[in-house]
């Protein structure tokens, strides 16, 4: 065998190597991807189970706010089915997108709730709404460390689909468009200080 024959052989031998290397990064990441949202889904679901049982808690004292808990009903059912199919393929910018979008009408329809209850701190007071509020709190606090982990995971995939060479094999490899970061409706006020005011 010639020698220009081996060094043919060697680099095709590496070049193997690589892409096998290349695909099971890959495809490890897209996993990681996919258990990270698992673990929103888990947290969201959990919140999603949380706020029938406050509606029922609240909805004698807010009879005359039935568009509130209305909007709070609706908010709750639409971001569920945006969990769904966002579930279904959690690599999708579009749906991801969407949910984010929805968990922001979900938690505008919560703030509206909480302002309403503020005029009855009898509820608040009871055993059972603040166990309530806890649980969601709690959840909140969940939801937020588990959406930093999919970010996380998120931006980890795309930037491996993303360097040289490997952006020269991702598509072969089925891995084609970006993930998509979950943001919500607090993204822009995460990145801002808080103003604290002393006068």
């Amino acid at each position: 065998m010639a020698p220009a024959d081996i060094v043919t052989l060697v680099l095709l031998a590496v070049l193997a190597l690589y892409l096998v290397s290349l695909y099971n990064r890959l495809t490890s990441r897209r996993i990681r991807l996919h258990n990270a949202f698992a673990q929103i889904e888990v947290q969201l679901k959990r919140r999603y189970d949380l706020i029938p049982n406050l509606l029922e808690a609240v909805k004698g004292y807010l009879q005359h706010e039935h568009s509130t808990l209305t909007e709070l009903a609706q908010a709750r059912n639409q971001a569920s089915n945006s969990l769904q199919a966002a579930a279904a393929q959690p690599g999708d910018s579009e749906k991801i997108a969407r949910l984010g979008q929805d968990q922001s009408a979900l938690d505008h329809a919560l703030s509206r709730l909480h302002l309403s209850l503020e005029a009855y701190p009898q509820l608040q007071a009871s055993q059972n709404m603040a166990q309530l509020s806890e649980e969601l709190i709690s959840t909140e606090n969940k939801v937020a460390f588990a959406r930093q982990a999919f970010n996380d995971a998120v931006t980890d995939y795309n930037l491996c689909k993303q360097r040289v060479p490997a952006l020269f094999f991702a598509r072969l490899f089925g891995h084609k468009a970006d993930a998509a970061l979950l943001q919500f409706a607090d993204s822009a006020e995460i990145q801002q200080a808080t103003r604290l005011s002393f006068s």
